[in-house]
């Protein structure tokens, strides 16, 4: 799963066990989750 760096902006992939919830390029330790950019549509009954 794709997490994207608040502060470089680079895509980071997580290792819980070594590196924990920070970003390996910059050290910066709040990251947000990739979301896709396709839209859903739901059928409205």
């Amino acid at each position: 799963m794709g997490y994207k760096c608040t502060r470089c902006k680079k895509v980071v992939e997580i290792d819980y066990h070594y590196t924990g919830i920070r970003c390996p390029y910059c050290g910066h330790r709040i990251l947000v989750k990739e979301r896709p950019t396709t839209i859903k549509r739901i059928k409205a009954e």
